[in-house]
């Protein structure tokens, strides 16, 4: 398999690995809203970094679409989790 082929499937399925990880904090989300309080600080942290790589992603000249579509989730959830476990 050429090179670029290669990466051209790696990258999809590590955005889609990586979408699948910041959605799995909807149970800590749920558990947050329902009484069980988790700790924000991971989280929180996940979102920053996330939002650093979208902005890394977008600042490229070329964008790079699949790091913007892997770390947008993560700074969506992960607020949303260390938000809840805030408010909880």
């Amino acid at each position: 398999m050429e090179e670029a082929k290669w990466h051209q499937i790696l990258s999809k399925v590590a955005t889609i690995t990586a979408i699948l990880m910041y959605v799995s904090y909807g149970p800590q989300i749920y558990g947050n809203l329902t009484g069980n309080p988790t700790g924000y600080l991971q989280p929180f942290v996940a979102a920053i970094n996330c939002s650093l790589w979208v902005v890394y992603g977008y600042g490229k000249r070329k964008k790079d679409w699949p790091v913007i579509l892997a770390n947008a989730p993560g700074v969506i959830f992960g607020l949303l989790a260390a938000i809840t476990a805030l408010l909880a």
